[in-house]
């Protein structure tokens, strides 16, 4: 069964200017439950993530000044968010979900966070609405239970996943892939083991192309037996914030690219959402809407 997580926290309404992309987290299960692809027993209710689970990815004076709400003006600035506690529990659950989602991957193959995919928060420091790096927890926390020896991050957001690179950046067994967007923010980027940056308005063929080429030659080189998918829909060519080209049958496209390959290969895979940015609330639900379908399709 696809197991999917969800808290009600996930849409925590944030000050006018946030609340736009935040819709999405309300309305992303209703859509699944309407469309037939889940049911109520799809979904489950993520915990807190454990202080001792989140300094495997992050340094203990930055989370403790975090959640006790200690951080400078210019460090909540960075963040994006005003800093408060329901912000910070609610960054504490979406990482618990993609731990949480990592055992029923292991189970069933497969498992998706609703919220997630926080990949610009470092060790040290909150960046662009990320203040915890989810997939970087649960990768440590995979490497450390040792229920995963050789990890493959496929961060298909337009961003660069800049945080999860410098968390990983020493760390040989997790091997990060970042396909982004040559002019998207981040503008100072890091170095992940594998990046590959798209120009402006790149096409689902030139997209397809390269993903197709690529993904299969890093299992073969890498054989990870555990796969986190970042599979952001800010590569539409309609998003706002977003600098590709792709159209919603091409972001699709991607999706089954992705998990044809991990399942061909038994690989486990944990996915999160990820950003989507584009004016009409419908074309980011139906980008996100098509992943849950296809990880269904796929593997049940």
């Amino acid at each position: 069964m696809l197991k999917i997580a969800y808290h009600p926290i996930y849409k925590h309404p944030l000050p006018e200017g946030h609340r736009f992309p935040m819709i999405k987290y309300e309305l992303l299960p209703q859509q699944l439950k309407h469309e037939g692809i889940s049911t109520e027993e799809n979904f489950f209710e993520p915990t807190l993530a454990s202080k001792v689970d989140i300094l495997r990815a992050h340094e203990e004076n930055y989370y403790q000044r975090l959640i006790n709400l200690e951080l400078t003006p210019k460090e909540i600035r960075k963040s994006g968010f005003p800093l408060s506690d329901i912000l910070v529990k609610r960054e504490r659950i979406i990482a618990q979900g993609t731990l949480q989602n990592c055992h029923f991957a292991l189970a069933h193959g497969v498992s998706m966070n609703i919220a997630g995919g926080t990949h610009h928060a470092y060790t040290n420091r909150a960046e662009a609405f990320c203040l915890l790096n989810d997939q970087a927890i649960a990768a440590h926390y995979l490497l450390f239970h040792q229920l995963a020896k050789k990890i493959l991050i496929v961060d298909l957001d337009v961003h660069q996943g800049n945080g999860t690179a410098e968390i990983f950046s020493e760390v040989a067994n997790v091997f990060t892939f970042s396909m982004h967007g040559e002019g998207n923010y981040p503008f100072k980027k890091e170095e992940s083991d594998l990046d590959i940056a798209l120009p402006k308005n790149t096409t689902d063929e030139t997209y397809l192309k390269i993903l197709t080429e690529t993904l299969p030659q890093l299992i073969k080189q890498q054989k990870p037996d555990f796969i986190f998918y970042l599979s952001g829909v800010d590569v539409l060519a309609s998003d706002k914030l977003g600098t590709l080209g792709l159209s919603i049958e091409g972001c699709a496209e991607r999706d089954a690219t992705v998990f044809k390959h991990a399942k061909a290969n038994n690989i486990p895979i944990q996915c999160s959402m990820g950003g989507g940015y584009s004016p009409d609330i419908k074309v980011i639900l139906k980008a996100h809407v098509n992943t849950y379908k296809l990880a269904q399709e796929t593997y049940f």
